[in-house]
């Protein structure tokens, strides 16, 4: 009897690799996933789980399906995988030392100069001149920074 071959190992990996490398590319994107990974890591937990049936298979029924060691590594992989992943998002990223030229809370931000939505510049001190008497007086600027046409 020809054994067959099993497919649930290799799903699982090939999920485990979207998992690891769709964060990136794919996942950063959007606020709700980049701030935590909480897709990245549902995919790597449907993967390792889907290694961990085919071994399961691989070692009950071996008279049926292969896979035992080639499942055994790419599950090790897997792992792997899912380790450098939490290492380097959860330990590493939070690495990044803090920025010495930025302006702290509470403090006063730099005059500065920069186009509105029209192209005519704007200085934050003229903002705040603005109506310096009377109850006209303006007490702060909200600047809003988005990614627009560069």
């Amino acid at each position: 009897m020809k054994r067959r071959l099993n497919l649930s190992v290799w799903l699982g990996f090939l999920v485990v690799l979207a998992a690891a490398f769709t964060y990136v590319p794919v996942f950063s994107r959007f606020p709700a996933t980049r701030d935590f990974p909480w897709a990245n890591l549902l995919m790597f937990g449907a993967g390792l789980a889907l290694i961990a049936l085919g071994l399961r298979r691989a070692f009950r029924e071996p008279e049926l399906y292969r896979g035992k060691v080639a499942g055994s590594i790419v599950m090790g992989l897997g792992v792997a995988l899912l380790a450098f992943f939490c290492f380097g998002l959860f330990y590493l990223g939070r690495q990044l030392p803090a920025s010495s030229g930025a302006p702290r809370v509470g403090q006063k931000a730099p005059d500065f100069t920069l186009p509105d939505k029209d192209g005519s510049p704007v200085t934050l001190s003229k903002l705040l001149d603005v109506g310096a008497s009377g109850a006209d007086r303006v007490n702060g600027v909200l600047l809003v920074f988005y990614r627009g046409f560069w």
